[in-house]
């Protein structure tokens, strides 16, 4: 029995952190981001903090906002569960940052994962963000099958095209480095 947990824990963490050779890529730095399709939330709360209207799903560059922070998780992903208080930190920085409440958005994709799942895991780490279930990888999967957590930054252009400023395997590596990172990508912080 010992060795069965030794065995799935060992598949799973191969799952989370799989080498570059056997793991996509992901989305490149200049690319539009990939063409995925997102339930809308049910809370109204995170509609309005997407600025979305009615309908049952959505694309990411429908979100009111100039720039998008996705964070690529899995509940089952240690290193994902670490990084969930930090990534709390930086959407609460946003939000409490008036030049960038209404620029930028985060949301979270569970790779894998149910909503039961994503559920749990949400009220577990205390997010207050809109995360999204992908139990069946269809997301994952045009995300390139990147290992978890991964974080893309895509800049919404006014034109209705968008593309990608950051994407990273791993930890933010800091709040403050993370958002900077992210505004010195988008532009946004020239306008500071």
């Amino acid at each position: 029995m010992k060795r069965l947990i030794v065995c799935i824990a060992g598949i799973w963490m191969g799952f989370c952190f799989a080498s570059g050779a056997l793991a996509g890529d992901g989305p490149r730095l200049g690319d539009p981001l990939p063409s995925i399709i997102l339930p809308a939330p049910e809370d109204p709360a995170h509609r309005r903090y997407l600025g979305l209207s009615d309908g049952d799903s959505f694309r990411i560059p429908q979100i009111t906002a100039e720039v998008v922070i996705i964070e690529i998780f899995s509940m089952y992903c240690p290193h994902c569960q670490t990084e969930a208080p930090l990534v709390n930190r930086l959407y609460e920085k946003i939000e409490a940052t008036p030049l960038l409440k209404e620029r930028i958005k985060l949301i979270g994709i569970g790779v894998g994962n149910t909503p039961f799942e994503v559920g749990v895991f949400k009220k577990k780490y205390q997010i207050s963000f809109p995360l999204f279930p992908d139990a069946d990888f269809v997301m994952h999967k045009a995300f390139g099958e990147v290992r978890t957590p991964f974080f893309v930054g895509v800049r919404l252009n006014g034109d209705g095209t968008d593309r990608v400023i950051y994407a990273n395997v791993g930890g933010l590596e800091g709040v403050d480095h993370f958002l900077g990172l992210i505004l010195k990508g988008s532009g946004i912080d020239q306008e500071r």
